[in-house]
């Protein structure tokens, strides 16, 4: 069974960064692709940075430039590293694993199978 657990969330003032972690156990695929995604009160979930296993990435516009998605295979864990953060951020962050190639969809929601349960992000002016 694959689980996705975050961490690394929390409260900060603008301009200031954060790094979040996120714990993948259960997977043996050799083909995936993770992302992350936050969800803000009222909104839409929406993608945020996503990687396949190929190591191709994308980004939201709102985010690019800012924030850096990366991997470490050997602790099976993604992070997001956030900087430059505005109150615009501020969301519930979650990220999500599927089995096989992602590419133009990697950043959508529905492409992804398994979730992690989220970890808050807020950014004050």
């Amino acid at each position: 069974q694959v689980q996705l657990v975050e961490s690394g969330g929390g409260s900060v003032q603008g301009g200031g960064s954060l790094r979040l972690s996120c714990a993948v156990s259960g997977y043996a695929y050799v083909s995936y692709f993770l992302g992350w995604f936050r969800q803000a009160p009222g909104r839409e979930r929406e993608g945020v940075a996503a990687i396949d296993s190929d190591g191709s990435i994308s980004y939201a516009d709102s985010v690019e430039g800012r924030f850096t998605i990366s991997q470490d295979n050997a602790k099976n864990t993604l992070y997001l590293e956030m900087n430059s953060l505005k109150p615009e951020d501020t969301a519930n962050y979650y990220c999500a694993a599927q089995v096989g190639y992602g590419g133009e969809r990697r950043l959508l929601a529905g492409a992804y199978k398994y979730w992690g349960h989220g970890t808050q992000v807020t950014v004050s002016s």
